[in-house]
């Protein structure tokens, strides 16, 4: 069997696996009997499969992928350096294809690019006739591309499809549509957010849904968890910032069983209704010293 065809076998395994122990074992696996390259990366899709656990709720999960991936690109950026330096190297030959779609593309890709764009892929979309559209489709394609090892055929029709999605909405190549395409091209080519352009490129995501998505809805689990902290700060600030809370001993923590608390009352329901008290256990050390 191939180093492809046993990659894939793994990466269905993978792709089906619910069990955060078993997805870290097919990991390991993948990092210690593994040796790839961009191309088998981009032919089993392996690499697809393994960036998007790095966003998995399992730290040991994520934490793995992130590891492998990592690795990943240290082996296919030494690929790169060892072929572009040895004097026996030739670079590929770009064959240009024209698709019936209206869209040029390479059949191969240079092997000593670190960033993909469309100009570095020797994209260029015309399909749709009108050149703000067709410059707003490379674009997209810029933000798809960027780090993804999917073959530049399928981030074409991607960035294609987001584009046919924005004007549908939009009902235009207005001021609006331009603004949403930027928005878009700002969201989806943020580095700290490799996993929402990993969803579109596979499919997890559709266009449609994606031009409906606000900011925040786009954002990475870190991001969401970092503006919740935010919230958070801020609430317990504007909390700090109220009357000074008198101390009593009239009520007891359940969990510590200690009496030295804080308390304050404010109105939270109508008039009429008594006010509610809000109880705060002072820590123990704040005594001792």
């Amino acid at each position: 069997m191939s180093d492809v065809a046993e990659l894939k076998k793994l990466v269905k395994q993978l792709q089906g696996a619910t069990n955060a122990s078993d997805i870290v074992s097919i990991l390991s696996t993948l990092k210690r009997d593994y040796q790839v390259n961009e191309a088998i990366l981009r032919e089993s899709k392996a690499g697809l499969a393994v960036g998007k656990l790095r966003s998995h709720d399992s730290i040991e999960v994520s934490g793995a992928a992130k590891e492998l991936v990592k690795r990943w690109k240290t082996e296919v950026e030494k690929a790169k350096q060892t072929t572009s330096s040895s004097p026996a190297a030739k670079p590929p030959v770009r064959k240009a294809s024209t698709a019936s779609n209206g869209v040029t593309t390479p059949t191969t890709i240079s092997a000593n690019k670190t960033v993909r764009t469309a100009k570095s892929d020797g994209v260029k979309i015309t399909g749709t006739g009108d050149a703000t559209r067709d410059k707003c489709a490379e674009l997209l394609y810029d933000s798809l591309a960027c780090d993804s090892g999917a073959p530049v055929q399928l981030i074409i029709q991607k960035a294609q499809a987001i584009e046919v999605a924005v004007v549908n909405d939009i009902g235009s190549t207005s001021a609006a549509y331009k603004s949403k395409i930027r928005s878009l091209f700002v969201n989806l080519k943020d580095m700290n957010n490799p996993s929402l352009r990993e969803n579109l490129v596979s499919g997890e995501i559709s266009a449609e849904k994606l031009v409906k998505m606000s900011p925040s809805d786009m954002a990475s689990a870190e991001r969401k968890a970092a503006d919740d902290k935010i919230k958070q700060d801020n609430l317990f600030a504007s909390l700090g910032a109220e009357e000074q809370q008198a101390e009593t001993d009239a009520f007891q923590c359940g969990r510590c069983k200690q009496r030295k608390c804080r308390y304050r009352q404010a109105q939270t329901r109508s008039a009429d209704e008594p006010m509610t008290t809000f109880v705060t256990y002072v820590p123990l050390l704040e005594y001792l010293y």
